[in-house]
């Protein structure tokens, strides 16, 4: 199985949408987001819902995401 072929046998098994053009952008910007290659409203965008949509999604599938790095939540836990 190619790289490709496998990534679209990913893509399928996302739930949220049923075109695989958004499932496969989906993969894509969860990846993109959380490597803080591009912001939430950034991700939004691309996905052409609200951010305060996309972030409650990422929420219901268990995607933590945070605008604070580790120090920070570290710092935040302990103040």
């Amino acid at each position: 199985m190619s790289n490709k072929e496998m990534f679209k046998t990913i893509a399928s098994e996302v739930q949220l949408f049923q075109d695989m053009g958004q499932k496969e952008n989906f993969i894509f910007v969860i990846g993109a987001l959380v490597s803080r290659l591009i912001s939430l409203q950034k991700a939004a965008e691309i996905m052409q819902i609200e951010p305060e949509v996309f972030l409650k999604i990422l929420d219901l599938m268990g995607i933590e995401f945070s605008y604070l790095s580790s120090e920070d939540i570290t710092i935040e836990q302990n103040w």
